[in-house]
């Protein structure tokens, strides 16, 4: 999808006190991709194919280039709050204020998006190395929904459950 991507993937554990059950994707210094997963996650995972589908659904969002699309988005959201702050005649820390609030809703602009993308890319990548994602995503049915919130990061449960239905009856 991408050549000439990176995708030698660094997998670590993330063994920090107290994170809850989680899996992300980020870069390290050099840009190589790290997909990380908490303790927590592995205690709240059920199988393999569970454990496949959030690795395959980590590195799609590296496939996807998601973490470059959400800093495009923040540093726009800045932008545009620093515009906004000095027309509305605002002061340094007003300013500064409208720029953090940009910059926020820059970055969560597409991030409910981008969660359902890695999860049908995810999903196809689990099916091809093997794993059942219809089984994988059945975390969703226990994880905690975060529901439709204003500037949440990921879509409710159902909706990321039924993209992988979808996804898989596509690719069989």
């Amino acid at each position: 999808m991408r050549p000439g991507a990176n995708c030698d993937f660094r997998i670590i554990v993330d063994d920090r006190p107290g994170l809850p059950p989680n899996a992300y994707q980020t870069l390290d210094k050099s840009g190589r991709p790290i997909i990380g997963f908490t303790p927590a996650l592995f205690e709240a995972m059920r199988n393999r194919d569970e454990l496949a589908f959030a690795l395959s659904h980590e590195a799609a969002h590296h496939i996807e280039g998601h973490i470059p699309q959400v800093q495009n988005s923040a540093t726009a959201g800045v932008i545009f709050g620093t515009i906004l702050g000095r027309l509305a005649g605002l002061d340094a820390g007003g300013v500064e204020a409208a720029q953090n609030i940009g910059g926020t809703i820059g970055a969560r602009r597409f991030s409910k998006n981008f969660e359902l993308e890695a999860d049908s890319l995810g999903a196809r990548i689990a099916l091809r190395a093997g794993y059942d994602p219809l089984v994988g995503v059945q975390y969703f049915q226990r994880a905690s929904d975060p529901g439709d919130q204003f500037l949440g990061t990921h879509p409710p449960n159902a909706d990321r459950i039924r993209v992988v239905q979808q996804t898989v009856a596509r690719s069989r």
